[in-house]
């Protein structure tokens, strides 16, 4: 940030004595000497690392004319990705009340403001101001950078209405991102049905979830959970079987519904077979710990779990299944309660623990979590399970 912050100011001095060399030009006389002083008096803070001082001068040695609305711009947006928002409003303002400004330049000062009101939590005001630009016939990327500040803030405020309502009618087949974020907020509003036992309404959000986003898989874990309410325990598999179809790094996600949906169905052997399909398209760690959990209740032995783990870690390692193993054996009569085990999972178990589960594709943001909100760089739907060797 600080690189960052000291090429600003630089191109900031290059606009400003770009400004005043062009005022020179257009005057008959010689312009005042304490302008030109005040702008290498502002290049002298910059070059000796004293931003703040060289910002002041900057702003004092350039009127604000036509000519320089981009460079005043520059500064106060500068200010705001310093933390001092409350400064960026100071210079904003002031350009808005010059009567020079025509509706280009008055429209992006606005939107400038509006992001300054933002980053002070000035939510009401940024909306208004966001609202009017929307509304008004201005430049088009003025207008389509409004629309997105606020979608992003009823975002924010959870108001998913109102940010469905606004970005829906700008999707194309080019907002990826954006189509994924509509079809969440509908799952939100989903939930929010669900949890008011509203679960026409619930039902109606996840289908345009998933037309606006066909590989939403909130979407079809939400279903199942509604089947989950009125019973309907075989159409709640037929919405978790279509999980794997949608993204098979998802599969460790509906293994808990899919478990305890079969439970309610009394249907231990159906949920061996189904691991048994969900192994072969994934072979992640979860469904094989399932699947051998599920056959030791069933068959009451070890043998055919510890058949199992054996076949798929030559087929794939990982720490959780060589761990779970060591276990199946610990318990044998053969190992006859040889400490050798114990040792060996004094060591992976606290490997285990300390691994994340989920990670974000975006930014990497890791957690033991599901958020299908990405806590950090604020993406939907781009943290998945983490598979392989270390993985779930």
């Amino acid at each position: 940030m600080p690189d960052l912050l000291l090429l600003g100011l630089l191109v900031v001095a290059l606009a400003i004595g770009w400004a005043l060399g062009r005022r020179e030009s257009r005057q008959q006389e010689r312009p005042a000497p304490s302008l030109h002083r005040d702008y290498f008096v502002g290049l002298n803070y910059l070059l000796n690392d004293q931003q703040d001082r060289a910002i002041e001068t900057f702003i004092s040695a350039l009127e604000v004319n036509s000519d320089t609305i981009e460079t005043h711009v520059t500064l106060g947006n500068l200010f705001r990705s310093r933390g001092e928002a409350d400064r960026a409003v100071k210079i904003h303002q002031n350009l808005l009340a010059r009567p020079f400004l025509d509706g280009h330049q008055g429209a992006w000062v606005q939107l400038e403001l509006s992001r300054d009101f933002l980053q002070l939590g000035l939510h009401d005001r940024a909306e208004r101001l966001l609202k009017g630009l929307v509304k008004e016939e201005i430049h088009a990327e003025v207008r389509h950078h409004a629309k997105r500040l606020l979608v992003d803030l009823f975002e924010r405020e959870g108001e998913w209405q109102q940010a469905i309502d606004e970005a829906v009618p700008q999707l194309t087949r080019r907002h990826d991102d954006l189509r994924r974020a509509a079809a969440h907020w509908h799952c939100e509003l989903a939930e929010e049905a669900r949890a008011s036992n509203s679960h026409g309404i619930a039902r109606k959000h996840l289908k345009q979830a998933l037309s606006i986003d066909e590989r939403c898989i909130r979407a079809n874990l939400i279903q199942a959970e509604l089947c989950h309410d009125t019973g309907q325990y075989r159409q709640a598999l037929k919405h978790l079987d279509r999980i794997p179809q949608q993204d098979a790094d998802f599969i460790p996600t509906l293994l808990e519904p899919l478990e305890r949906t079969y439970q309610l169905l009394d249907d231990a052997e159906g949920l061996i077979a189904h691991l048994h399909r969900l192994l072969e398209l994934n072979p992640c760690t979860s469904v094989m710990l399932l699947l051998a959990q599920t056959l030791r209740q069933v068959r009451g032995s070890d043998e055919e779990a510890i058949a199992l783990i054996t076949e798929q870690l030559r087929k794939e390692p990982s720490l959780g299944g060589v761990d779970y193993l060591m276990g199946l054996y610990q318990r044998s009569e053969a190992s006859e309660g040889d400490p050798r085990f114990d040792l060996l999972r004094q060591h992976t178990q606290p490997l285990i623990k300390a691994l994340p589960r989920h990670r974000c594709r975006r930014c990497g943001f890791s957690g033991e979590h599901l958020h299908w909100q990405c806590p950090r760089c604020r993406n939907w739907g781009t943290t998945k399970p983490i598979t392989g060797i270390e993985g779930e």
